[in-house]
């Protein structure tokens, strides 16, 4: 069942969140770690009943459901490491000098958090997801907008996450939840909230973007938008393993029903390629539905859009939508086409969904060429053998995503110290991380105490360094 959630109620949970900042910005590292810490056992202890949940609003299925749980209660406690690492504050002292006053600089939260759920990960980037524990994790409190597309999974996620937040002893408006559409609007307009993180469509993501920009404080907002992610298949590479590659692919942009941003959805292959030949026989499993109405129409409309292109051929999959969901497919045009003015802008635009499109190009300087055209995306992926020179294909890719894979394939993004997931537009919004360690520092701003008395500076920046972590400390890093 469907609920929205009155404007009355949204402005009653922003304004608690607003109150329980107070606390949440004076919490030290190792309470809020421990609250990361006590949501993790909650949902891992609850598991079965979460993935239950969830299987019924998404048909995703329990072995896939059970390992996003492990992913999102890993993040969890990696943002509590994190936490106790205490590098994330970015400490730095410069003592007074002659003709200079003494800064000691640092990062402090911004306060309340909108953030807004995304539809393919019902737990790793929806309620109790990377966007809420790494703002949690550095002091600010959150409020969610549910997607509509697992309703009962985020009712059940956010009243675990209400208790364990309230065992561990954090502030009432620590955590919140809303419901619906003009919900979503009175939360990004509300004066408490200091900032927005999103995981959905081009569309929904520029409208709220716009609409942080425009409020009369601007907030930013932190958006995960399109993305084709890109790969690229030298010709020695297609001639060397080229079946190889095909069964790698088919089982990359079919994984989850093409539903992941980290799809490959745009591959570059050579004109009459052996990965081509062999894609067929490893395309067509069997028919899924897709997770919302809204996706399916999406993709629905981005395959018209594709077919309607002169010259683009369907090579694998038939156009079918029965009752089960999509077939998946993959099309494909020739360069000429891939490069004219007339078709790029609909080549280029992801379409959510079980479809990949490949490109076949000619030799590799005209490929470089028309990579040159691309807009931003999360990921890119260069397959080439270990004797070539991909210098020049490398340098046009790394300008235009945020991960840049040689070998294997973007579906899978490891939560790490080091991981980056986010790139140009309209990939993101933003050129931070909403995975990882570091995606911390959206949620935070720089302050600098100048000449500031001992007792009001905080534990991070006294003298004594009494939480014992590491600073650069007039120039020189100091562990």
């Amino acid at each position: 069942m469907h609920t929205t959630t009155r404007i009355a109620e949204v402005d009653r949970a922003t304004e608690l969140a607003g109150d329980a900042f107070a606390a949440t910005v004076g919490a030290s590292d190792d309470t809020r770690a421990g609250w990361l810490r006590a949501i993790a056992d909650a949902l891992d202890a609850h598991v079965d009943d979460l993935v239950a949940l969830a299987d019924g609003e998404t048909a995703l299925g329990a072995a896939r459901l059970t390992g996003e749980v492990a992913r999102t209660t890993g993040q969890l406690r990696l943002f509590a490491a994190v936490l106790a690492d205490g590098g994330y504050l970015e400490a730095i002292i410069d003592h007074a000098a002659p003709g200079r006053p003494d800064l000691r600089r640092m990062l402090r939260p911004l306060g309340p958090v909108a953030v807004y759920a995304a539809s393919n990960f019902p737990f790793a980037f929806s309620v109790a997801g990377g966007d809420t524990a790494s703002a949690l994790a550095v002091g600010c409190p959150v409020v969610v907008k549910a997607h509509p597309g697992h309703p009962e999974t985020s009712r059940r996620t956010a009243a675990l996450v209400t208790e364990a937040l309230a065992a561990a002893g954090a502030p009432v408006g620590a955590f919140g939840l809303v419901e619906g559409f003009e919900a979503g609007l009175a939360l990004i307009d509300h004066p408490a909230i200091t900032a927005a993180a999103f995981t959905g469509s081009v569309a929904g993501g520029r409208a709220l973007f716009d609409r942080a920009a425009a409020r009369p404080a601007p907030i930013p907002f932190f958006g995960e938008l399109g993305s084709i992610n890109p790969v690229v298949v030298t010709e020695a590479a297609d001639a060397v393993r080229g079946a190889e590659l095909a069964a790698g692919l088919a089982a990359s942009f079919q994984l989850g029903v093409g539903q992941f941003c980290t799809k490959p959805g745009l591959v570059f292959v050579p004109e009459g390629s052996v990965l081509e030949a062999a894609l067929p026989a490893q395309v067509g499993r069997a028919p899924h539905r897709l997770l919302t109405e809204a996706i399916a129409r999406g993709f629905r409309a981005g395959l018209e859009h594709l077919a309607g292109v002169p010259g683009a051929a369907l090579v694998a999959g038939t156009v079918s939508e029965p009752a089960a969901g999509p077939e998946p497919l993959v099309y494909a045009v020739d360069l000429a086409t891939f490069t004219d003015p007339a078709f790029t802008a609909t080549l280029t635009t992801e379409v959510f969904g079980p479809v990949t499109l490949l490109v076949r190009y000619p030799d590799a300087a005209t490929l470089v060429g028309a990579l040159a055209a691309l807009e931003g995306s999360l990921t890119a992926t260069v397959h080439a053998e270990p004797d070539e020179d991909v210098t020049a294909l490398s340098a046009v890719l790394a300008d235009r995503v945020g991960r840049l894979l040689f070998g294997g394939w973007p579906t899978g993004v490891a939560v790490t110290w080091s991981q980056q997931h986010g790139g140009p537009w309209p990939a993101t919004t933003s050129q931070h991380t909403s995975v990882g360690a570091t995606a911390v520092r959206r949620f935070q701003r720089p302050i600098v105490y100048q000449d500031a008395p001992e007792a009001v500076l905080p534990a991070a920046l006294r003298e004594d360094n009494p939480l014992g972590i590491p600073r650069r400390v007039d120039g020189v890093q100091v562990r």
